[in-house]
């Protein structure tokens, strides 16, 4: 059984003053059960498809793995609304850090992680010899970073039909398209595309995150994690994305629309 994303429903719309029965499509989600090691850690209310790199992409976000290595099995019971993931027997685990109440362990649409998570994400940051975001010294023309958002609306299908979902996407510092994918969630959606780059092994560390959603905290702590120097979305950043994009050194830019944008942080790395 393949889990059902999206159906018709019958609307009225009002167009012109008048009202006219029209079929419409929306989105439908579904809450997912991650289980690591037989050990239930988090449901995720999320568009169910891409559901191995959502599982991939956020068990490295918050530092259960640091590669697609790590991890010896992965099954989906899309009848059960489960991923199932096995670790291999030399990789620690702590289940203790993620036993919060039960509020804590729902990932909905709207956040990215619970409060008691994102220390521990930062710990994780701070525990990777090799990130070195503050180091990346290319210079990356403010053509690509339009020429990015533009590709990403562009191929945001399920948007385009049903305006009920994110986008986030990854390109390398050419502006070449890696990955893209879509959730009712903005940090699903950026979960996505960093497990498939996890699950196909490419570096994060020459690449642009780019998202339709607003630049959280939650959202940049994330291409912290993965060491992700750019990220641009077509909405607004709030302080507290801000704050992290510049305590780890990552050129943050919001509002790109039409051939204007705002760089909140590290504006040296983008020429005009």
């Amino acid at each position: 059984m393949i889990l059902t994303f999206k159906r018709k429903v019958n609307i009225t719309r009002i167009k012109r003053e008048q009202k006219v029965d029209e079929i419409d499509t929306v989105l439908i989600e579904s809450a997912i059960n991650l289980i690591v090691n037989s050990k239930s850690i988090v449901n995720i209310i999320c568009l169910p498809r891409d559901l191995k790199e959502l599982a991939v992409g956020f068990l490295f976000s918050i530092g259960i793995i640091n590669s697609y290595m790590d991890i010896k099995e992965l099954s989906i019971n899309e009848l059960e609304g489960k991923i199932i993931v096995n670790l291999h027997d030399n990789k620690e685990f702590n289940s203790d850090e993620f036993e919060t109440n039960v509020f804590n362990r729902v990932i909905d649409t709207t956040c990215g992680v619970p409060s008691p998570w994102r220390d521990l994400i930062k710990s994780k940051i701070k525990e990777a010899k090799d990130s070195k975001i503050s180091d990346m010294k290319n210079k990356v023309d403010s053509k690509i970073i339009f020429s990015s958002i533009v590709k990403m609306q562009k191929n945001t299908l399920l948007f385009r039909e049903t305006g009920g979902c994110h986008g986030a996407s990854i390109f390398d510092l050419d502006g070449n398209l890696i990955s893209i994918k879509e959730d009712i969630g903005r940090h699903n959606a950026i979960d996505k595309v960093i497990g498939e780059l996890l699950i196909n092994d490419e570096l994060f560390s020459n690449k642009i995150l780019t998202t339709t959603g607003r630049l959280t905290g939650d959202s940049v702590l994330k291409a912290a994690r993965a060491s992700i120097p750019i990220i641009a979305s077509l909405s607004a950043a709030v302080e507290s994305g801000i704050r992290i994009a510049f305590a780890y050194g990552i050129t943050l830019i919001g509002f790109v629309r039409g051939i204007s944008m705002n760089i909140y942080t590290r504006a040296d790395r983008i020429i005009a």
